[in-house]
């Protein structure tokens, strides 16, 4: 298990100027852009602009702050107001995007898995909910109040902005998440490898 804040990530300037990106876990480790099985990251978007093109990927957006961001893509397949914090919208990344700010900079949950490798699951959470470790990779990002689990696994409670991830193939674990707070949103997060048929 590896516990994140994510002021604590240091970020990485966009080539373009219109935002930056924080990596909050990639699979294999160390991977890059050309050879990841997953990513996860938070973007903060500061100008209007177009997102990259990734071939073979699939990708899921939560907005996590501010007013939100128009995304239509280049071949006209969906124009998606993302304007709902917490609601995943998922779409190919084999289309470049153009994303237009609402009113202002927003921060965003990304989500990438590679076709073929590794099928991503995100759902917003806000109220208690259990998941098993192990065999699948999961994350958990808090984005309102504060969740504990009742067993050993998190020894305090997770806040806004913070979270953890489980890799794949380790001992399977159980595990249940509790809100402490009213308005309490976390996001879940399963990885999972995708075996040749």
């Amino acid at each position: 298990m590896t516990r994140f804040a994510l002021d604590t990530l240091s970020p990485t300037p966009w080539k373009n100027g219109g935002g930056t990106t924080r990596e909050v876990a990639v699979w294999p480790p160390d991977a890059g852009l050309d050879d990841f099985a997953w990513r996860i990251s938070v973007a903060d978007i500061s100008a209007d602009g177009p997102f990259s093109a990734f071939a073979g990927i699939d990708r899921q957006i939560v907005l996590l702050d501010g007013a939100g961001v128009q995304l239509r893509a280049a071949d006209g397949s969906f124009n998606h107001r993302l304007d709902t914090v917490g609601a995943p919208f998922a779409f190919s990344g084999d289309v470049a995007v153009d994303a237009t700010l609402i009113a202002g900079t927003t921060r965003d949950f990304n989500v990438m898995s590679r076709r073929g490798v590794c099928r991503a699951q995100v759902h917003a959470m806000r109220h208690g909910f259990s998941f098993s470790s192990g065999e699948d990779a999961v994350a958990l990002f808090v984005l309102r109040g504060a969740w504990r689990d009742p067993g050993a696994s998190l020894m305090e409670p997770l806040s806004a902005n913070e979270g953890v991830w489980y890799p794949a193939g380790v001992t399977a674990a159980f595990h249940a998440l509790a809100p402490l707070d009213d308005d309490s949103l976390c996001l879940c997060i399963t990885l999972q490898t995708e075996t040749d048929q």
